[in-house]
């Protein structure tokens, strides 16, 4: 059970405090309600921009490193289709620092033209490198493409094309900033060696004169019940063909997500799993395989996905691999299948709450889904889980016509 301490600020801004005597460090992780979900279908990669954006300095810090590295911390982020997050190790005594640089972010950042020419120029180069010229790399374009048709899950936190950066204006680059990063729309987590009250009252000091924003979300339209069964097919150049079958599933805080993950993990969670056991090391169809859940807030995708071994025909090994997938709707899992994975939840839960900056993200997390106390559910909704839970819900999410598949060939061949 993780114990904390919740308050609100004037300017809507959560604060939310865990102490942890253990560690001489602090963790401080601001998460803002604003993902690529947020942007506009024709000004995608906007939340991912802002990562790279507010560490190019603030309105009045001109360097976000330096400080942080002469304080003895260390600081990063991550965008997802959810949410921002940004956060901060430092010594317990230098926690001021911490809460000084993200106040500030808060507040701006410092607003030039050169300033997002030259992070449009890294955000576009990444978008090069790790999606147009890395093998694979355009997977989830055309994964999400595909899957999705309304619900803006489908593009990728890096945006749907290089264009809609490049073509970024500096007043709609203020306007996504303005309307969307603010203490009514963010939670700030303080975790580690500190007490409740002076976290709260540093928390105070640092960001309650920011003024709270008018947050213009986009209205998310939910995604259309599928009844067709799709299909693509492309050719790159890549070492092995491959293929990536998504199904749609419920939404996190749904109790069918708990039963689809520990799905996932009997099929591919591990080395005595079904795929790795049948599949893998048993038929010999695949160099690697896995089954894993896309992973949202809201409804996202179970996917399946196998890298075809040299001379396996490659509708065989996938459809043996959906097959594989599908036989868990048509028969009970062995109690004793269920108990290992929920086990291997659990130990997983205890190491991730082991971690001062662990424990901070994830009450960040849980707190923009509605609620951080959530974290202290996540055991009892997994062991709750039946074998015939299990079934209904593979019934449910691999039904005919939900089904998505991306066949990723090679040219070589």
């Amino acid at each position: 059970m993780i114990q904390f301490e919740k308050t609100t600020l004037a300017n809507g801004l959560r604060v939310i405090v865990h102490t942890d005597i253990s560690t001489p460090f602090v963790a401080v992780n601001v998460c803002y309600n604003v993902g690529a979900k947020h942007e506009d279908t024709d000004r995608t990669g906007f939340a991912h921009l802002f990562e790279h954006l507010t560490f190019g300095g603030s309105q009045h810090v001109p360097d976000f490193d330096t400080p942080i590295q002469n304080a003895g911390g260390t600081n990063n982020a991550f965008t997802t289709n959810d949410i921002t997050n940004y956060y901060i190790t430092i010594p317990a005594n230098n926690i001021e620092t911490a809460l000084w640089l993200e106040s500030d972010r808060m507040l701006g950042p410092k607003f030039t033209k050169k300033g997002l020419e030259v992070q449009r120029n890294v955000v576009i180069e990444e978008f090069r490198q790790r999606n147009l010229n890395k093998p694979y790399g355009d997977t989830w374009h055309l994964l999400r493409d595909l899957s999705y048709k309304v619900h803006p899950y489908r593009w990728p936190t890096i945006g749907l094309i290089p264009e809609h950066i490049e073509r970024a204006t500096l007043e709609e680059v203020k306007d996504f900033f303005f309307h969307h990063y603010a203490p009514n729309n963010a939670v700030l987590v303080i975790t580690g060696n500190i007490k409740s009250d002076q976290a709260f009252r540093l928390a105070e000091k640092w960001f309650n004169d920011i003024p709270e924003r008018e947050i213009t979300n986009n209205i998310i339209l939910p995604e259309p019940l599928q009844t067709t069964d799709r299909e693509i097919t492309v050719y790159r150049e890549v070492p092995v063909d491959t293929f990536y079958v998504a199904w749609h599933m419920s939404s996190r805080l749904d109790q069918d997500f708990y039963a689809a993950d520990l799905l996932s993990d009997i099929l591919s969670g591990g080395n005595s799993s079904r795929v790795e056991e049948r599949l893998v090391k048993g038929q010999k169809l695949f160099t690697e395989a896995d089954v894993f859940l896309s992973g949202e807030n809201e409804p996202g995708l179970f996917v399946a996905t196998g890298k075809i071994n040299e001379g396996v025909d490659f509708e065989f090994a996938r459809n043996a691999m959906i097959d594989e997938v599908r036989l868990t709707a048509d028969s009970l899992i062995t109690p004793h299948e269920l108990e290992k994975v929920q086990n291997k939840v659990e130990a997983e839960q205890v190491f991730n709450e082991i971690g001062y900056l662990e424990k901070a993200m994830q009450l960040a997390a849980y707190e923009i889904l509605g609620d951080a106390g959530l974290i202290n559910e996540q055991a009892a909704h997994y062991r709750a889980v039946t074998p015939d839970d299990i079934r209904k819900v593979a019934s449910e999410i691999l039904r005919v016509g939900n089904c998505n598949t991306l066949n990723y060939l090679s040219l070589k061949k």
